[in-house]
C-alpha cells in the first residue's frame, strides 16, 4: 500500500462520572486524512483544508503523534506527508485533535503494514493531546482507535478496555460555535476534592460500566451524574443549565459536558427521544442567539475507518 484515504470521527470524553478515564465514538462527524508514502525521508503536512492550524509538523498534533510512531519504530523504509481535512472544529469538545492525532498513527501504521496494534497505537496519539492540553490523555483517542465505548485503567502506560455497546443507545450532541480551549477548561478546576465526592464519582463510573455490560438503561440513567468537575466547567458554556434540563425533560438518560465543553452531550434510549432532545438543545441555544451544530448519532463501535487505498 502507497496510500490511504481515512476517516477520522468525533468523540466524547469524560462522560460525565468519567474524567480522563471515559470516552465514546461518534458516527456522523469527523476529519477525512489522506497518508502516502514519499520517496523523500522524513514526514511532512502537505495539506490543511477546513482549519487555519500549523503546517510544521512539530506544531500539529498529528505530526507529533506520527513522529512519536516513527521515533519507535526501527527504520522506516520512506517518509511520509499527511494531507489533512478538518470538519472538526479545534476547541470544540468532540476531539478535534484526538481525530487527527489518532488518524496520523493509525494510516501511517497501516502504510508500513500494521507492525501496531490499535491499543498500541493509543501511546502515539497521545503524546498530540499533550501538546494540545499539556497533558496526555487517552479519553478521546482511545475511543476513536478502537471504537464505541472505552474506559482508561490507566494512562501512563496506556491500558485501555473497550467496552459494550448497549444496541439502542443514542448519542445527541451540541456544539455551540465558541471555542473553549482544553487547557483553559483545565484551569478552573480544583485540585483536591472532597471525599464525599470522589467516592460519589468512582460509584457512579462503576455504575456506569455495570450498567453498559448489562444493557441496563436505567443503572446507566442514574450514573451520568459528575459532581467534581462539572459544576466548575458550566459556568464556561452558555445555557448549560437549560440545555440540561431541556435534555432531561426530552427524556434523556443523562446529559453532561462533552470533553472539555464547550459541546454538550445527551445519550438516549432510541433515536426518537434523541432527536428529541436535540430540538430542546436547537431552542435553548436559539434563545441564547449563538449559532451551533446538533449531530444525532449511534454509538460508532467501529472507530476510524479506511475510505480509500492503494
Amino acid at each position: 500500500m502507497e496510500e490511504i484515504k481515512i476517516f477520522a470521527p468525533a468523540s466524547v470524553a469524560n462522560v460525565s462520572c468519567g474524567f480522563d478515564v471515559l470516552g465514546f465514538c461518534l458516527s456522523p462527524v469527523g476529519d477525512e486524512m489522506v497518508l502516502r508514502k514519499t520517496a523523500e525521508t522524513g514526514l511532512r503536512i502537505s495539506k490543511i483544508e477546513g482549519q487555519d492550524l500549523p503546517m510544521a509538523v512539530e506544531k500539529n498534533v498529528a505530526g507529533v503523534a506520527a513522529q512519536a510512531l516513527l521515533k519507535a519504530y526501527a527504520a522506516p523504509p520512506s517518509g511520509f506527508e499527511i494531507e489533512i481535512y478538518k470538519k472538526i472544529k479545534p476547541g470544540s469538545g468532540i476531539g478535534s485533535s484526538a481525530a487527527s492525532a489518532a488518524g496520523a498513527v493509525f494510516g501511517i501504521n497501516e502504510l508500513l503494514g500494521r507492525p501496531y496494534s490499535p491499543k498500541e497505537l493509543i501511546k502515539f496519539a497521545m503524546e498530540g493531546e499533550k501538546m494540545a492540553s499539556g497533558t496526555p490523555h487517552a479519553d478521546n483517542v482511545a475511543p476513536v482507535l478502537l471504537g464505541g465505548f472505552t474506559l482508561v485503567r490507566c494512562s501512563s502506560e496506556p491500558d485501555v478496555i473497550k467496552l459494550p455497546v448497549p444496541e439502542e443507545l443514542i448519542a445527541t450532541v451540541i456544539h455551540p460555535k465558541i471555542e473553549l480551549k482544553t487547557a483553559h477548561a483545565r484551569s478552573v478546576l480544583k485540585q483536591q476534592i472532597a471525599l464525599e465526592d470522589a467516592i460519589s464519582q468512582w460509584g457512579n463510573l462503576a455504575g456506569l460500566v455495570s450498567g453498559l455490560y448489562e444493557n441496563d438503561y436505567e443503572r446507566i440513567s442514574k450514573c451520568l451524574v459528575d459532581k467534581i468537575v462539572e459544576p466548575y466547567r458550566a459556568l464556561l458554556i452558555p445555557g448549560f443549565k437549560e440545555l440540561k434540563t431541556g435534555a432531561q425533560d426530552s427524556g434523556a438518560l443523562g446529559c453532561g459536558i462533552s470533553g472539555s465543553g464547550p459541546s454538550v452531550y445527551a445519550l438516549s434510549r432510541g433515536e426518537k427521544i434523541a432527536k428529541s432532545v436535540a430540538d430542546s438543545f436547537s431552542e435553548v441555544l436559539s434563545k441564547v442567539g449563538i449559532d451551533f451544530e446538533t449531530h444525532i448519532s449511534p454509538i460508532n463501535t467501529q472507530g476510524i475507518r479506511i475510505l480509500e487505498e492503494r
